[in-house]
């Protein structure tokens, strides 16, 4: 057993090496790491197939249609100046909030239904737009903190990451994740604009000689589509889901008939979000992109992301193989290891090699096995699991995460004050995200 668990972590430092000093894909560094575990199990040639065939399949019959839909409708809100209209609604709400506390609202909106680096370059509009009537929001430091904000996407769907981890853990009630992960990102991005805040009075940061001037701005604002149409793609699908967690608890006292499997049928995840696509279509008539177009661009969105969602569900079913729980079952003892080891894996796996998608995917790839020996195999065990990998992800974002240069080239710093500031920013949010796991974690344990 010492054996297996000395090739897991060859694999794991593996993966860390070939995405961060050999710059390789991770398709293929997750690829090549599932060959060598199965040589080194040696596992029966004539079994690899089906593991590698399960672990691929299974993974997007979970998440498969979630990851397109959630895509489609990103696309379509960037492209239709829906975020645009959505942002316009929340300033006009929050412009009595200091400028840290209001940009960040906005982008913990915009940034769910959206990729983060759709949701940054928003921010970057947001600037522009509101930035010359506060001077504060001109200090570079505020731009570090605030972008912070618009990384919700690690732990609450309906964005790839969470998702992936759900279907990697076996986690069905998408509803309960999506109301958990909602309200600790929230908590995260007050973090950020406290601190944003707290430094936005100080003398302007040093930046770099970036030109942030944006190109010109052809996104029509003028023709913005109306607030509850823009919304629509968002609020109904939340609705729809939790109305079908409200049908599975009232199963038994709800009689079968038409209408009762039809609504059950609309509320499942999918299908939930499904509904959101469709209402979604309606706003294609306030931009030049055509249905067609959008569905190319949602496909080359989404199939990276499902690719390597693909290749970690392979991990985890390799993984499998292995009896870890039988294991640690005579050798673990402290159930409080549960919830600080997939933090853990994911701070390591993030720091190390830079992305947080990849991190998500092969920690919850490597932790399933152990669900049930750490006492975490339930629902809201596994939701706490996530909510643990997500503050992992985050932690710590630095010079190999594409995300930082994004930061420090458009929010105009140099790099010794982006090490300084958005760098320290992921290492306060991650660690105080994982302390209100840990107490949220324990708290479910004594209930």
């Amino acid at each position: 057993m010492a054996s297996a668990f000395s090739f897991i972590l060859i694999t794991i430092a593996w993966i860390v090496v070939g995405t961060t000093k050999l710059k390789l894909h991770p398709f293929l560094v997750l690829l090549a790491g599932c060959f060598f575990l199965v040589f080194s199990l040696q596992l029966p040639f004539g079994v690899i197939p089906q593991v590698f065939a399960k672990g691929f399949g299974k993974t997007f019959e979970s998440i498969g249609l979630l990851v397109l839909y959630g895509t489609i409708i990103g696309v379509i809100l960037e492209n239709t100046n829906a975020t645009h209209s959505i942002a316009n609604a929340l300033l006009k709400l929050l412009y009595k909030l200091p400028m840290p506390f209001g940009v960040s609202c906005i982008g913990y909106v915009v940034s769910i239904p959206v990729f983060w680096r759709f949701s940054f370059c928003y921010f970057i509009l947001i600037k522009q737009i509101i930035g010359g009537k506060n001077k504060h929001i001109k200090n570079s430091a505020n731009h570090c903190f605030i972008d912070r904000s618009f990384r919700s996407p690690c732990i609450s769907p309906p964005t790839p990451g969470p998702l992936a981890a759900a279907a990697n853990l076996e986690m069905n009630n998408l509803f309960v994740l999506i109301c958990i992960g909602a309200a600790l990102a929230f908590v995260l991005i007050l973090v950020g604009a406290f601190y944003a805040y707290s430094i936005s009075k100080k003398p302007i940061i040093q930046t770099s000689d970036v030109d942030t001037k944006p190109e010109d701005d052809n996104t029509g604002k003028s023709n913005l589509p109306p607030l509850s149409t823009s919304l629509a793609p968002i609020i109904l699908p939340i609705i729809l889901m939790a109305l079908g967690t409200l049908l599975q608890v009232l199963n038994d006292l709800v009689s079968s008939n038409i209408l009762v499997d039809f609504m059950k049928l609309i509320t499942t995840p999918s299908n939930a979000i499904l509904v959101g696509v469709i209402f979604s279509f309606g706003l294609l008539k306030y931009s030049s992109l055509n249905l067609k177009k959008c569905i190319e661009l949602s496909i080359k969105s989404a199939a990276p992301i499902l690719i390597i969602t693909g290749m970690g569900g392979i991990l985890g079913e390799v993984i499998q193989q292995i009896p870890i729980a039988a294991y640690l079952e005579n050798t673990l003892v402290n159930n409080q290891l549960g919830i600080i080891i997939p933090f853990l894996i994911a701070a390591v796996l993030k720091t190390a090699q830079g992305s947080s998608t990849v991190a998500i995917i092969t920690t919850s790839s490597i932790v399933f096995p152990l669900l049930a020996v750490l006492g975490i195999d339930s629902e809201l065990g596994k939701i706490w699991v996530i909510m643990a990998i997500g503050v992992g992800s985050m932690t710590v974002s630095h010079a190999n995460d594409s995300y930082f240069w994004i930061v420090s080239q458009i929010g105009g710093l140099d790099i010794k004050t982006a090490y300084r500031h958005h760098t320290f920013a992921t290492f306060l949010q991650g660690i105080i995200g994982f302390v209100i796991v840990w107490i949220g974690y324990n708290l479910w344990e004594i209930i």
